[in-house]
């Protein structure tokens, strides 16, 4: 077990992924200027209506993009290891909590629904027409380059972050991409339709 500086989002992290945070209640400036100082992680957890979540997601700031006078600041931080919250404290000017490391469970090989979701994947961005990045498909957890380029939302990310399975995480990947790949061709074949005489068609 270890403590760590808790900073509750309505955000979930994923291991390896990047996102930029304004930094601007004096509790996180103070937190994320200690992490800083003492070259330290801290703790992102999911904290929404349906209260906060036990398993988050080690936090490191990478790059410092800008400070202001008053010490708000505009950081990118990078998902890393995961943890499971045991207990919080309150002792602090930002709650701490004793943590501990969750691992995966030992995968039977995973190649076949490493090739289907980077194939879904591929077939996502091909439909909708972005630019995007392809992962280290080499990656240990390929489940989570893959699901950090695309916007799921709170509760899947969530989902697939306390999955301790790789191959499980990628089987739910292939099919959350798969659904929104028939999704994305379904709008888009309705908008093509609608600009070309003002009507749908059902079929």
């Amino acid at each position: 077990m270890s403590e760590i500086g808790l900073f509750p989002l309505e955000l979930v992290l994923l291991p390896t992924e990047r996102v930029p945070l304004h930094i601007f209640e004096p509790r996180y400036k103070e937190l994320i200027a200690e992490c800083l100082e003492l070259e330290r992680d801290f703790g992102l957890v999911l904290e929404d209506a349906d209260g906060r979540r036990d398993v988050g997601t080690c936090a490191s700031v990478v790059e410092v993009l800008q400070v202001f006078d008053d010490g708000r600041m505009n950081v990118v931080v990078e998902g890393r290891a995961r943890f499971r919250l045991l207990d919080v404290s309150e002792g602090r000017s930002f709650l701490t909590g004793e943590i501990e490391t969750v691992e995966d469970e030992v995968d039977p090989a995973a190649a076949p629904d490493t090739n289907a979701a980077l194939e879904a994947f591929r077939r996502l961005v091909a439909v909708a027409e972005v630019d995007v990045d392809e992962p280290d498909v080499g990656s240990d957890v390929l489940s989570y380059e893959l699901a950090s380029r695309v916007d799921f939302g709170h509760e899947v990310k969530q989902e697939l972050l306390e999955l301790r399975s790789e191959r499980r995480r990628l089987h739910r990947l292939r099919e959350l991409l798969e659904r929104a790949v028939e999704a994305m061709a379904l709008e888009k074949e309705v908008r093509e339709r609608a600009s070309g005489n003002g009507r749908v068609s059902p079929r």
